[in-house]
């Protein structure tokens, strides 16, 4: 086995211990915990709630729940078409192919929850960043039972809170436990 290989393994292995042993794992603050953000009045920021101020889900949140395998397909064949693009440059052609992926996927989302336009008009909050909608969704409606589903239908059209939402909580559960 290489040397370069050995330290990866052991690399691995360290980190695998941290996670069962918990060292290392950020603690998660109850939604209790945390305090919501105040969202936009109105449709004026980046990110659509999924929920209205009523507290029920927004009428494109259904369509985008259907269109969520329209997404992965597109997520899919945009990974597939990136790497057969560049098989010479594998790590590349895959990160490209995954973006290429992502945005057909986003823009299939969006088309199959009844446009931009449609998505604007059936919000009747928003907010303007990825931080602030995800703290405000886990602890506004994360007891919610259709919470899943309208995170993962948002997620689709905003591929910036797949990536950082977890991390959106972190950093206020982090915040919140230390006072």
């Amino acid at each position: 086995m290489s040397n370069v290989k050995k330290g990866l393994l052991a690399v691995m292995l360290v980190a695998f211990a941290a996670v069962m042993t918990g060292c290392g794992a950020p603690r998660m603050a109850k939604p209790s915990q945390l305090v919501a953000p105040a969202p936009i009045e109105g449709s004026t920021g980046k990110f659509m709630n999924p929920y209205t101020q009523d507290g029920v889900l927004a009428k494109w949140v259904d369509k985008a729940v259907n269109a969520q395998m329209g997404a992965t397909a597109g997520r899919m064949v945009g990974a597939y078409a990136g790497r057969k693009a560049m098989e010479q440059i594998p790590f590349i052609g895959g990160m490209l192919g995954a973006k290429a992926g992502d945005a057909i996927g986003r823009k299939i989302a969006i088309e199959s929850s009844g446009g931009m336009e449609y998505i604007k008009e059936t919000s009747d909050t928003s907010f303007n960043t990825v931080q602030d909608l995800s703290v405000y969704l886990y602890v506004k409606h994360s007891s919610h039972k259709h919470f899943q589903a309208a995170l993962k239908a948002t997620q689709e059209i905003y591929p910036e809170l797949k990536q950082g939402y977890y991390r959106s909580l972190q950093v206020a559960s982090s915040q919140a436990l230390r006072r």
